[in-house]
């Protein structure tokens, strides 16, 4: 399960940021933003060498002694990031894809407000609800 989650607008300001334990909330905010330079890398080489743009999961950008950090970009650039924890060995490639593809379904749903102004903060109960199913519990 993740320890942190981010969205990342096309301007690379984040729109949403929310990290398990709040206390190493700054770690994570430097986390992410230290992870937008691979993410452009990887954005760059894959449109140079790739005609198809339908795979928009990154993978894992860089792992740390703690945790691995995964990305996700959309096709309107939006990045999704996601911290894990390294002693969880148990989250498979495909799970954090499929945590991913979650993730983008709940962002569509807030784009799709009508009430939303694209490039404010996310401030949805129901995004909350989804980021929240994901991050691991409490202790």
């Amino acid at each position: 399960m993740a320890v942190c989650v981010a969205v990342i607008a096309k301007e690379n300001y984040p729109l949403y940021i929310r990290s398990i334990p709040t206390e190493d909330q700054l770690k994570f905010h430097y986390t992410v933003h230290t992870s937008l330079d691979v993410v452009d890398e990887k954005i760059s080489a894959m449109g140079k060498a790739l005609v198809d743009q339908r795979e928009l999961y990154l993978g894992l950008l860089y792992p740390t002694e703690d945790y691995k950090v995964y990305g996700y970009v959309t096709n309107s650039k939006v990045k999704f990031v996601m911290v894990v924890d390294s002693s969880n060995t148990a989250l498979r490639d495909n799970e954090i894809r499929s945590m991913f593809r979650k993730l983008h379904n709940s962002y569509t749903d807030v784009m799709c407000n009508p009430f939303y102004n694209p490039g404010d903060p996310i401030q949805s109960r129901g995004f909350d609800n989804t980021v929240s199913s994901m991050m691991v519990p409490a202790c």
